[in-house]
């Protein structure tokens, strides 16, 4: 990819260097909460204090780590692990989770590390891990070997398109954008060959638009979708919750599809840590692992889903009104048209139906796309790759440590042959067959 997604950003270099402040300026120690709290698996409570009782042998070799988050909802996980004391709880007392502007700024403290000012790990789009690891984002291109611990979530994002295409009632068929959007139309994604940008590409190729002919993709940090659908510097985005819920709740757009609809359950976010600080603290990183996974426990339970909110969308949070999050958090989804969904069974999920775990199988469709794009070149060897970055070992590790039900620890590395909307399937033993029969691509 040579660089490419590193300078194609529209982020100017102050917006960068104030990503960069954020990282390092506005950590936030942990706070406990005392109310709503909800036993986890194994009895453990969302509001235990502080680990006493840790057996030598299983201490942290450090009590500290640094970790990022971009303004999206589905970076709760993180911020209930450090508002809760879960961290804490399991020995990581000095954890500080810090707010990144954009992926770009994720991507460059990463790269940098906490011990030169960075951070250690992030709430990150899920094919990050493996473009830093492959060194096709990173200065120089130098790789920066990267640990995935746990997904984050599945579903939650969506695309949105501009209130002018109203009438149009686009939903899952792109098709009918293609003479409406005319030539070089701007479409915006959050990071080239992240899971937005997937997302995007999918839907338009599907309805017969080229991505790389028909319309103009660019960059745009999460926060700033909504304001960016104002200005008219783009017609459609696709990001995570809050941002398509805001558009409706401005009247500025409409929501096209939840994500969700695309690919039932797909991968979203991860956990990810440098590959360097997992080495030499591998009982710190299953703590921060369980601290997350307990986190994801209690956000996915309903009865905390209005603290929850009340939560993330404080100001040193997401900095978001509660009413632009609770209702798509609840899986109640105002399309901006007229249809409203009470209960979608396709929303955001933190930890059912297997949502933590981080299946080889779904990162073999990230890497497989980002060949079909050209984004990583087409002689990568995926198995090979997915095995040095996906640490599914280390998630089975803490959620055995947090006595979560047999039951809810997959048995297998792969879910199986995965079934798109448009009737697509991608069998992850057989990418090269899946690439073969798409007819819009680059690879």
């Amino acid at each position: 990819m040579s660089n490419l997604s590193r300078r194609k950003f529209i982020i100017t270099a102050g917006a960068t260097a104030a990503g960069t402040l954020l990282a390092h300026g506005c950590s936030s120690g942990p706070t406990t909460s005392s109310g709503g709290a909800t036993p986890a698996a194994g009895g453990a409570s969302p509001t235990a204090a502080p680990a006493v009782n840790i057996n030598p042998a299983d201490a942290p070799e450090v009590t500290a780590a640094k970790l990022g988050f971009i303004a999206l909802t589905d970076s709760a996980p993180l911020i209930i692990a450090q508002e809760k004391g879960l961290f804490a709880k399991y020995g990581m007392k000095d954890v500080q989770v810090t707010k990144q502007a954009s992926w770009p700024v994720t991507r460059d403290n990463l790269e940098l590390g906490s011990d030169k000012g960075g951070i250690d790990g992030a709430h990150i789009l899920s094919p990050m891990p493996y473009h830093m690891t492959l060194g096709t984002i990173t200065k120089g291109n130098q790789p920066v070997p990267m640990n995935i611990v746990a997904r984050l979530n599945t579903n939650g994002q969506a695309i949105s398109l501009s209130k002018k295409y109203l009438d149009l009632k686009v939903g899952t068929d792109s098709a009918p954008l293609k003479a409406a959007f005319g030539q070089n139309v701007p479409v915006a994604m959050t990071f080239p060959g992240g899971t937005h940008d997937l997302w995007m590409r999918y839907w338009l190729a599907a309805g017969g638009i080229n991505p790389d002919t028909d319309v103009s993709v660019i960059p745009i940090p999460p926060p700033q979708m909504v304001a960016n659908m104002k200005s008219g510097s783009m017609e459609a985005f696709c990001v995570g919750e809050p941002w398509n819920a805001q558009l409706v709740t401005q009247k500025v757009g409409y929501t096209a599809l939840i994500t969700g609809e695309l690919w039932k359950d797909h991968p979203e976010k991860a956990l990810a840590l440098r590959g360097d600080w997992v080495e030499k603290n591998p009982k710190a990183a299953k703590a921060i692992t369980m601290a997350v996974l307990e986190a994801q426990q209690w956000c996915d339970k309903a009865e905390n889903h209005d603290e929850m909110c009340q939560i993330i969308s404080q100001d040193k949070w997401l900095k978001v009104p509660v009413a632009d999050i609770i209702g798509r958090s609840k899986a109640q989804i105002d399309y901006g048209t007229g249809r409203i969904e009470a209960a979608s069974p396709v929303a955001m999920k933190f930890w059912a139906d297997n949502a933590s775990y981080p299946y080889k199988s779904h990162d073999a469709w990230f890497l497989t796309e980002n060949i079909r794009w050209g984004y990583i070149p087409a002689t990568t060897d995926i198995k090979e790759t997915v095995d040095k970055v996906n640490r599914e070992d280390i998630w089975k590790a803490a959620a055995t440590a947090l006595s979560v039900p047999a039951a809810q620890i997959p048995a297998t590395t792969s879910r199986g042959v995965e079934t798109f909307f448009d009737g697509v399937k991608f069998d992850p033993e057989k990418p090269e067959e899946y690439l073969k029969g798409l007819a819009i691509k680059k690879a």
